[in-house]
């Protein structure tokens, strides 16, 4: 039914996320957070099925079961290190994970899941668009 008076809509602002963290999981501040199959936090690694979510803006450690503790992200472009493999050929194209800190221009072999786009290269690392 559609609207016949005012309604206060719930916004998200989706730069910032928040997620439950895996079991036994540590995320540093300024890593790459990614979700796994089950939906929780974990730092970026060589795999498969990992979105990536963001940068941690703080150092979470959970101890417990999953979900017992949650990490923020902050989507956007962040500089990534580079593994050795992305030049500025390959702006634009995909950048993926090879831990959380670290990008690549491949997908190693079927082994690594997306980080995001490209958008620029520097000598300091990758500048990825982590949506």
């Amino acid at each position: 039914m559609p609207l016949s008076k005012d309604r206060a809509t719930p916004l998200r602002d989706l730069q910032l996320v928040g997620d439950p963290v895996a079991a036994a999981t540590t995320i540093y501040a300024g890593a790459l957070v990614c979700v796994n199959a089950a939906g929780n936090a974990v730092p970026g690694s060589t795999a498969t099925g990992l979105k990536a979510r963001g940068i941690a803006t703080h150092q979470v450690i959970n101890t417990g079961a999953a979900g017992a503790a949650t990490v923020q992200s902050r989507k956007g472009c962040a500089r990534l290190k580079n593994d050795g493999s992305v030049t500025r050929a390959h702006i634009e194209a995909t950048a993926y994970i090879v831990d959380d800190e670290t990008v690549a221009a491949g997908d190693g072999g079927g082994t690594r899941s997306a980080a995001g786009r490209i958008v620029d290269v520097e000598s300091a690392g990758v500048w990825v668009e982590i949506k």
